[in-house]
């Protein structure tokens, strides 16, 4: 095991000083136990990250903790002989920056129940272009098929397209033979939204309803704002259509009445991607790395940084000015 007596990492602190992160050198010992040592190679910035980064969502459940809930490298170490030095693997969620210790470090320790042999068809940079973002928006997906989703239902409506979550879903659904609608307050984004995906790009005024039912436009969809926007989406569905919950980028409020559920039986499934099984998780990996993979992933791919520009990042996402995916390389 080569690694250096000390190493970068980005790390939360909430103590007598108060709440701050920044980049810091930190040796392995400082990092939460594990079987698994990687080189990290790539991580990434979700929503999730930028609330954790700068306080402003209670994340973190103990401090300090390195950042960053994704993960991707080569294993240098390893006591779990289903895990071999050399091995690309990743992680997603699982506690990282929330309970343990994340991604944001050049070497990262791990639980070997989580950690994901890359799947063939993806290379490590693509993973992380994916991360919690687009596993979220695949596992969406995956739980709508489950419940008999099909393209015959009609389009799907992505809201909050313009994100991580968004982009990657407007991609993942196309690529798996849906029709999808994105739903965007960013009109000078409509080009980009057809270009990795969309048929067709609607105002946020599309679900702007608060009636119970409408007229059902609808096959489903997967919502990332929550409030108006999910109660309008669900009013909008047609009979046996699904819509799923992943954000709530707007508003954690859900203004609804049960009519979509027993006029139409319409299903509202919930997205957790943090806590996923691991056998569903390595279901949706390996649809992400085969019939379900993005296309657009180098557009969906607006921004690569390094470690140091981190909070500039967040600072961008959580005033809603992010386009996309940002890669964090290492």
């Amino acid at each position: 095991m080569n690694i250096p007596a000390q190493f970068q990492s980005f790390r939360i602190h909430n103590d007598a000083n108060g709440y701050r992160s920044g980049i810091e050198q930190i040796a392995l010992d400082n990092l939460a136990p594990g079987e698994v040592v990687i080189k990290t190679a790539y991580s990434s910035v979700n929503y999730k990250d930028a609330l954790a980064g700068t306080g402003q969502g209670k994340i973190l459940r103990s401090f300090p903790l390195v950042g960053g809930i994704d993960v991707a490298g080569h294993v240098v170490a390893s006591t779990d002989p289903k895990v071999r030095e050399g091995d690309q693997v990743l992680v997603t969620g699982c506690g990282l920056s929330e309970t343990r210790d994340g991604g944001y470090s050049e070497y990262a320790r791990l639980e070997s129940q989580w950690v994901i042999p890359l799947p063939h068809g993806l290379s490590l940079r693509e993973s992380m272009i994916l991360g919690t973002a687009g596993f979220t928006a695949a596992l969406a997906l995956y739980r709508m098929k489950d419940n008999r989703q099909t393209p015959e239902l009609g389009p799907l409506a992505v809201t909050g397209a313009t994100g991580g979550v968004g982009s990657l879903a407007v991609d993942i659904f196309s690529r798996a033979g849906f029709e999808v609608h994105a739903i965007s307050g960013k009109a000078g984004q409509a080009g980009y939204l057809k270009s990795i995906g969309a048929t067709e790009v609607l105002g946020r005024d599309a679900l702007a309803t608060t009636r119970p039912m409408e007229s059902a436009r609808f096959g489903g969809g997967l919502d990332n704002v929550g409030g108006t926007m999910l109660a309008s989406l669900l009013a909008q569905t047609v009979p046996y259509g699904n819509v799923a919950s992943a954000g709530l980028v707007a508003t954690a409020d859900l203004p609804i009445t049960v009519m979509p559920f027993i006029i139409r039986g319409v299903s509202l499934v919930g997205v957790a991607s943090a806590g996923t099984a691991r056998d569903i998780r390595e279901a949706v990996w390996q649809h992400l790395a085969t019939d379900w993979k993005p296309r657009h992933l180098d557009r969906v791919c607006t921004r690569e940084i390094p470690l140091a520009q981190l909070p500039d990042v967040f600072a961008t996402m959580l005033s809603g000015g992010s386009l996309g995916r940002t890669l964090v390389a290492l």
